[in-house]
C-alpha cells in the first residue's frame, strides 16, 4: 500500500538527475550581482547572485576561482559561465560556477568565454598538436607591429642573447578592425618562408586593444601553421585565445625572445664545463693507456722474446700432436659407423621392404573389393525392399483394383458428400482415364445399412447409376 509514496531522498536524486541531464542547464551565461558574498577557508567561494527580482544560490570551487584576476565582493556586478545543478543535501538548485569576471567588460568577455569553449572541444589547445620549439634557431620571424615598443624588445633581447639568429620583422597591424585579417596574412606569408621559430604578438593594452589576438581567423592561422609559434600578447596577466592555440605561450614580448633562444652566457658557461670534462677524461684516458704501454714494456715477452718464441714452438708441437691424435680417433670413429651402417642397410635393404609393401596393398585391395560389393548387394536388396513397400501405397495400384477417385471442379479429392452439392461438375480418375459428370443428387448413408445411390450424368447425356451396400 505504501510503494507508491516516495522518500525525500529519491525525489531530490530524480530532480537533480533531470536538471543534470538538460543541455540548456549545462553551459549558462548570466550577469547579475553578488550578494551575500562568503570565501570559506577552504578556498571555496559561497554567494547569492540576483538581480532587481529573484536571486539563486551559487557556489565557485577553489579550483576554479583560483585563476580569478580579481577579488569577488558583495554588491559587484559580474558575469558568470558555469552549470544548474542541485545540491542534494539541501535540497536546492544552485548555480555552480566555472568561470567569473567583473560586468563592464560585456559582449567582449562573452564572445571570448565561447570562442574559447568552442575551439577546445575542436582541439585546439590539445597538447598533443603542439610542436616543439628549436634549441638553437636560425633564423626567426617576428609578427607583430614594426613600430610598437614589442619588436624593439624581442630583437635587442635576441641580439643581446643569441646574435647569431637572423630575425626577419613581419610587419602587420596589431589593433583595430583589420587587426585580425592583417595578422593572419602574416602568419600564412612566414609559413612560405624559410624560418624556424614565430614570434607572434604586440605589447600590453585593454581587451579591446588585444582583441584582434581572441578572433577566430587569427586563432586558425597558428593551429595551422607549420612552423612553431610562440605567443606574446600583452603582460603576464593578460591571457588570449593565441596564447591557449599557440606553441608556447610567453607572458610578454621579452619573455618570447628569450623562449626563442638560448643564452650565449649560458652557452659559453656549458662549453666551459663540458671543456673541463673534456679534459679531465682525456687525462684519465691518457693516465690508462700509459699505464697499460708501461706494463706492457716490463713484461716477460718484450725483455725475453727469445725465450718466449722458443716457449710457444715448444706449445705448438704439443698441439699439433694433440691434434692428430683427435683426427685419428675421429676417423676410426666414423669407419665403425659407416660399417654399422652398412650392416644395418644389409639387413633391411630397401627392395625387400617395397616387396613387402606391394604385397599388403595387393591384399587390402582384395579385402576392399569385397568389403565394397558386398556393400553395393545389401543397399540394393533393402532399395528393392523400399520400393516393393512404396507401390502398396501407390494410388495408382489402387485405381487397379477397380477404385475411383473423384475430384471437384476446383481439383480437390472428394471425401465425403457435404463437401459436393447437385449440378455440381465431378472428375472421376480411373486407372485408364478420367469420366467428366454431373451430380444429380446427393444423398448422405444412413445408419441402417440401407441402398443409396449418387446418378451421374457424362458428357454424352446418358444416366449412369453406381449403388453400393453400405
Amino acid at each position: 500500500m505504501n510503494d507508491k509514496y516516495l522518500t525525500v531522498t529519491a525525489l531530490t536524486k530524480y530532480i537533480k538527475r533531470k536538471l543534470d541531464i538538460d543541455q540548456h542547464l549545462q553551459q549558462i551565461w548570466l550577469r547579475g550581482e553578488i550578494s551575500n558574498f562568503k570565501h570559506h577557508s577552504r578556498g571555496h567561494m559561497y554567494m547569492t547572485i540576483k538581480d532587481e527580482q529573484t536571486r539563486i544560490q551559487a557556489v565557485m570551487f577553489a579550483g576554479n576561482n583560483r585563476y580569478l584576476k580579481f577579488t569577488p565582493e558583495s554588491g559587484m556586478k559580474v558575469l558568470i559561465r558555469g552549470n544548474v545543478s542541485v545540491y542534494e543535501a539541501a535540497g536546492q538548485y544552485q548555480l555552480y560556477i566555472n568561470a567569473m569576471e567583473p560586468d563592464g567588460i560585456g559582449a567582449l568577455y562573452l564572445a571570448y568565454e565561447q570562442l574559447k569553449v568552442k575551439l577546445e572541444q575542436q582541439g585546439y589547445f590539445s597538447s598533443a598538436h603542439k610542436k616543439r620549439i628549436p634549441a638553437y634557431p636560425k633564423r626567426i620571424g617576428v609578427i607583430t607591429s614594426p613600430t610598437g615598443a614589442a619588436v624593439r624588445d624581442i630583437i635587442t633581447t635576441i641580439q643581446r642573447r643569441y646574435p647569431l639568429v637572423e630575425v626577419v620583422v613581419i610587419p602587420v597591424l596589431v589593433q583595430g578592425p583589420e587587426a585580425a585579417s592583417s595578422i593572419k596574412r602574416g602568419i600564412e606569408t612566414a609559413n612560405r618562408m624559410n624560418f624556424d621559430t614565430l614570434i607572434v604578438g604586440r605589447g600590453g593594452g585593454s581587451i579591446e586593444e588585444l582583441w584582434s589576438f581572441n578572433e577566430e581567423i587569427v586563432a586558425r592561422a597558428i593551429y595551422e601553421s607549420r612552423i612553431p609559434v610562440i605567443s606574446a600578447v600583452g603582460h603576464e596577466t593578460d591571457t588570449t585565445i593565441s596564447d591557449f592555440v599557440a606553441d608556447l605561450r610567453a607572458p610578454t614580448p621579452t619573455g618570447a625572445a628569450e623562449l626563442a633562444v638560448p643564452s650565449q652566457a649560458e652557452l659559453r658557461n656549458n662549453l666551459q664545463l663540458l671543456n673541463r670534462r673534456l679534459t679531465r677524461e682525456v687525462n684519465q684516458l691518457l693516465d690508462q693507456e700509459t699505464r697499460r704501454l708501461n706494463n706492457a714494456l716490463n713484461s716477460y715477452a718484450f725483455r725475453y722474446p727469445k725465450e718466449l718464441i722458443r716457449q710457444k714452438e715448444q706449445e705448438l708441437d704439443q698441439q699439433m700432436e694433440a691434434l692428430e691424435r683427435t683426427l685419428r680417433l675421429q676417423v676410426n670413429d666414423g669407419a665403425m659407423v659407416y660399417q654399422t651402417v652398412m650392416r644395418r642397410l644389409s639387413v633391411q635393404h630397401p627392395k625387400e621392404r617395397i616387396e613387402e609393401a606391394e604385397k599388403r596393398i595387393t591384399e587390402l585391395t582384395i579385402k576392399n573389393n569385397r568389403y565394397m560389393n558386398q556393400t553395393v548387394d545389401y543397399h540394393r536388396r533393402e532399395l528393392g525392399n523400399l520400393l516393393d513397400k512404396l507401390s502398396l501405397v501407390n494410388p495408382l495400384e489402387i485405381l487397379k483394383r477397380g477404385f475411383a477417385l473423384p475430384y471437384t471442379a476446383d481439383g480437390q479429392l472428394l471425401k465425403s458428400v457435404t463437401h459436393i452439392k447437385e449440378k455440381e461438375q465431378l472428375a472421376v480418375k480411373l486407372t485408364d482415364g478420367t469420366i467428366h459428370a454431373q451430380v444429380l443428387s446427393v444423398k448422405e448413408t444412413s445408419n441402417d445399412g440401407e441402398k443409396h445411390g449418387t446418378i451421374l450424368r457424362g458428357s454424352d447425356g446418358k444416366v449412369r447409376k453406381n449403388s453400393r451396400e453400405t
